[in-house]
This record gives C-alpha cells, sequence and structure tokens, in this order.
C-alpha cells in the first residue's frame, strides 16, 4: 500500500512493533507529525483488512490499539515506491482469556497469546511477505504457533497455517476462536477418579487413593474365630482374616447377617455355631474347652 508520505521517515525498520503509544521508533516520539502519519497507515490498513475478510467494521484502529493492551507487527518493503516505500501488511496479536474444550470435550480455561488480525495486501501476496511477517513475530514472542489461539480465522488464513507451519486438524470451539491438537499436549493429562478421590469406603474401611490392589486386597478378606489367620492378614491388626478365591473384578464385598458372614465369637463360645468363610476355604472347627478348663473361672459365657 503506498501512501503521500515517506513511509520510511514513520517506519525505520523494516518490521516495526507498535503498541498503544503509536511510536515505531524513538524518532517518532515527540513528532506529532510522524505519529498522525502511524495513525493514518493503521487506520487504512485496518479498512483493507476488514473488507477482504467481509466485516461489516474495522476491527483494527489506531484509537483501538491506543486503548488495548495488544501488539501490531507492521511490515514495509522500503525500496518500492521510488524508495519512499510501501506498507506490506500487519499483524495484530494479544492475549485473551478463554474457555476452550479439549479433544475430549473437557473444559480448559487458558490465557494464550492470540492472532487478532492478519493482513497482507493484495498486489503484494504470494510473494513471501506474511510468511516473513508471521516467523518474526514467532521470534519476537519466542512461541510456537501451534501453543496460539486464532480469532475468526479466514479459509486463507487457515491454508496460509496448514501450508507453512502444518496446524491441521483444529480442535471444534464453541467461540470463534480455532485452536489447534497441539495445544494441548502441555494440559492434558490422566482424568482423576472422583470415587478415589471422594474416599471410597471398602467392606472394612476407606481405601486408599491410588492404591486399588491394596483396596483389593482388604476387600476380599473375612474376619475368622478373632485371631490372625495366615499371612493374609493386615500387619499389627487384632483381626483375622482368610484368603479370597474370588477374581480381581469383584469390588465391594456383600453385607451378610452375622451367622453367615464368618464373625464368630472369642474362644471359649459354645462350639453349636459352626465356622463358616463364604470367600474361601472352610477352615478348622474351633476348639471348645472342656468343662474341667472352665472350673475356677470368676464367670461364665451364656
Amino acid at each position: 500500500m503506498e501512501f503521500p508520505f515517506d513511509i520510511n521517515h514513520a517506519f525505520p525498520e523494516r518490521v516495526s512493533i507498535l503498541d498503544h503509544t503509536l511510536i515505531a521508533s524513538r524518532k517518532s516520539a515527540g513528532r506529532p507529525d510522524l505519529q498522525a502519519n502511524i495513525a493514518t497507515v493503521i487506520d487504512e490498513l485496518g479498512r483493507a483488512s476488514a473488507k477482504a475478510q467481509q466485516l461489516p467494521a474495522s476491527i483494527t484502529s489506531a484509537s483501538k490499539l491506543q486503548t488495548q493492551k495488544h501488539q501490531l507487527y507492521l511490515l514495509k518493503d522500503g525500496e518500492r515506491n521510488g524508495g519512499r516505500g510501501v506498507v506490506v501488511g500487519f499483524l495484530k496479536v494479544g492475549y485473551k482469556k478463554l474457555f476452550l474444550l479439549d479433544q475430549q470435550g473437557a473444559h480448559v480455561e487458558a490465557e494464550p497469546l492470540c492472532v487478532l488480525d492478519f493482513y497482507i495486501a493484495e498486489n503484494l501476496q504470494r510473494h513471501g511477505y506474511g510468511q516473513e511477517l508471521f516467523n518474526f513475530m514467532l521470534q519476537h514472542k519466542n512461541l510456537e504457533p501451534v501453543l496460539m489461539a486464532y480469532d475468526r480465522p479466514s479459509p486463507k488464513f487457515l491454508s496460509f497455517l496448514v501450508k507453512h507451519y502444518c496446524l491441521t486438524p483444529s480442535v471444534p470451539q464453541a467461540n470463534n476462536f480455532v485452536v489447534f491438537e497441539g495445544f494441548f499436549l502441555n494440559r492434558s493429562g490422566p482424568p482423576s477418579s472422583p470415587l478415589m478421590d471422594q474416599g471410597m469406603y471398602s467392606f472394612f474401611g476407606p481405601v486408599e487413593k491410588g492404591s486399588p490392589q491394596k483396596a483389593r486386597r482388604r476387600d476380599q478378606t473375612l474376619l475368622l474365630n478373632g485371631e490372625r489367620s495366615g499371612t493374609s492378614g493386615t500387619a499389627g491388626s487384632s483381626l483375622a482374616v482368610c484368603s479370597s478365591s474370588l477374581p480381581p473384578a469383584v469390588g465391594i464385598l456383600p453385607v451378610l447377617p452375622l451367622p453367615q458372614c464368618g464373625i464368630l465369637p472369642q474362644q471359649g463360645a459354645p462350639a453349636s455355631r459352626p465356622s463358616f468363610c463364604p470367600w474361601g476355604q472352610q477352615g478348622p472347627e474351633p476348639t471348645v474347652p472342656s468343662d474341667r478348663a472352665l472350673q475356677g473361672k470368676t464367670h461364665k459365657f451364656p
């Protein structure tokens, strides 16, 4: 794009970085005439970009740039137009807080750097200017394009991202922003189990977090005769357990009436109640002391 003033005076560098100050270099600071020329260039570029994208109004202007925390990268070709230079295009970026959906449909809150507007003059397209400008922004921000979000990209811009940066496929979003699958690589992870996080209770007590093997072994045990039976009991426990032959898929044990679940009285109880372990092999019958052994006791069991 050509302008009636010298572009090289307003923009000394090939790529100028503009913010709310509208200062392209130290020379333009305190120069109202240069800042007025810079504002004219930005307004004209914003109108041309809106027309190319068939937007009802410009989304880039000098006044908007002064009130927003965005950055505008402007590319020029200083040798054209008889050495007065021409403006090739611009790229506007800024950080936005977004609520996105990942590949599994989970909500992700992020604040990525977003491409808000991108335009190259029609008569200068397909000359490598767009890639030069985009690469300059990536190097300046030290960022990969897959980690960025794109606000309402046009089909031509999407083809540009596929051709030069292999950004495909995109993850559908409910808003106007487009992100790609690699955006969620550093944010993905195995989903936590809500049952484990809430402290699920097993047959004997709360299950340890993240230890389904321990929980399964604990759930597949049963009290037997008030004594430690075998080596499958928990260390330091005064309860007796017997091993289970159920497959690992069995989870929480059913609650049975006391005569059937194997919870027996301590040694010295009448022998009329059998010892029964429904989830393991039947153990030996408990020994019952003789009447002579019970003599001299201060009390008797009912």
